[in-house]
């Protein structure tokens, strides 16, 4: 056999042998072709997004809120539904919520049909009662009413804020609940001046907020918060339960509360200092003003410094308007003059604790404006609220203690990097 035809066979030997392999190979890769993409290539349907309980891709939306004087009668058959219909739904609806009750700029929202060849329908109706319930009218083959709670959680949250020029707008910038401002013009209340904040102090907070629909719907009370002045100097505050009361303690477990507050009202400014020789705004003579001024809106509640009793109570013929006096102990007594009126009930001899609403800002007597008159008296005599330093309540048990500061110092890290990042 020549050189030519051993090649030729080994050539022809070589074309079977593949071509017999090839009658296997395809049937093996085609079971692992297909066991593999089973495994690894079978796509999950995101889930749909809902809005009420209902999948929004499923319907044609639209949302408004209810106008002043509009009855449900009038927003159903807008949206098409007959009149009929209309107050079966109302009268269904009875039982768990009256429609009479509906508040002007609530949210309601329409769920109408997505058929494109005839006329959507409305198949669903919603009146949002509040950020954490609604009732929720079904139109489809019968009217059905049902009152809907939506579920709350709770996170964490840590903000900090600089002061450009006030604690609420500073907050506000940070999309905090204002309710938080509130409350740690509370916490700090017996070390903080919040009327003499200066630009460029600042504040870190860690509180919880309540979610529903990934929306805050309110805020749960502030765990830790540190106030950092302009120059550095920090004041903290952690909160602490003890005997099933809340207070909060600073580094060392000392208590912040004093036996007075810093201030007699909420967010307002010093309109006028303590003075021996001030001009006054309604005389125009120099006379002493052994008080301080704190411009603020007609009606913004004053509470009393701190635990008392009234002395007196009634209107000062001599510029003071209504006013009253409260006598805290041996030592100090406290004035509030020119309020618009006072707490109801509020009557001479009855005792009051710290944070009592005792009367509201007004301009009675002498007064160009409404302004609260502020003044403190140290055995009879007229001293300067905002020089007072008053010793602070019981420090943290030692039998808690160990537990509190391990607490404390994690938060502070934690404080502490907000200002850091």
């Amino acid at each position: 056999m020549t050189n030519a035809q051993l090649s030729t066979k080994l050539f022809h030997a070589v074309v079977l042998s593949v071509a017999a392999l090839s009658l296997l190979v395809p049937t093996a890769c085609h079971y692992s072709s297909d066991a593999t993409a089973t495994a690894s290539d079978t796509i999950v349907p995101p889930e749909p997004e809902m809005l009420y309980g209902l999948p929004v891709d499923s319907f044609f939306v639209e949302k408004t809120t209810v106008r002043q004087g509009q009855m449900i009668s009038q927003i159903l058959t807008g949206a098409g539904l007959p009149y009929a219909t209309a107050i079966e739904a109302y009268d269904k609806a009875a039982p768990l919520f009256d429609f009479r009750h509906m508040k002007a700029g609530q949210t309601c929202c329409f769920f109408h049909s997505t058929d494109t060849t005839a006329q959507t329908q409305l198949l669903h109706f919603v009146y949002e009662i509040s950020p954490t319930s609604y009732v929720r009218c079904s139109f489809a083959d019968s009217v059905t009413v049902s009152l809907q709670q939506i579920s709350v959680t709770t996170r964490r949250r840590a903000v900090a804020a600089s002061i450009s020029s006030n604690l609420w707008n500073a907050l506000s910038e940070q999309h905090i609940d204002p309710q938080v401002a509130l409350d740690l013009s509370d916490v700090f209340a017996w070390t903080v001046d919040f009327f003499g904040l200066d630009k460029g102090d600042r504040f870190g907070i860690i509180y919880d907020e309540r979610v529903a629909s990934d929306r805050v719907v309110g805020s749960g009370p502030i765990t830790a918060a540190v106030y950092v002045s302009a120059s550095g100097k920090k004041s903290y505050a952690f909160r602490h339960v003890g005997d099933s009361i809340a207070g909060y303690y600073d580094l060392k477990g000392n208590s912040l509360r004093r036996a007075f507050l810093k201030a007699p009202l909420h967010f307002s400014r010093i309109s006028s200092r303590f003075s021996n020789s001030r001009l006054h705004p309604v005389l125009k003579i120099r006379r002493p003003h052994h008080g301080v001024d704190y411009a603020a809106p007609k009606g913004t509640p004053v509470v009393a410094l701190g635990d008392g009793k009234v002395v007196a109570k009634g209107y000062d013929s001599k510029g003071g308007g209504n006013y009253v006096k409260i006598k805290h102990n041996s030592v100090y007594t406290t004035v509030y003059m020119h309020l618009n009126g006072f707490a109801k009930g509020l009557s001479v001899g009855q005792s009051v604790r710290q944070g009592d609403v005792i009367g509201a800002v007004g301009a009675t007597g002498l007064a160009t404006g409404p302004h609260l008159d502020f003044r403190m008296l140290r055995d009879g005599r007229p001293i300067d609220p905002l020089t007072v330093e008053m010793p602070p309540a019981e420090p943290i048990d030692n039998d808690a203690i160990i537990d509190f500061m391990d607490m404390s110092d994690r938060l502070k890290d934690s404080l502490d990097s907000l200002f850091n990042n």
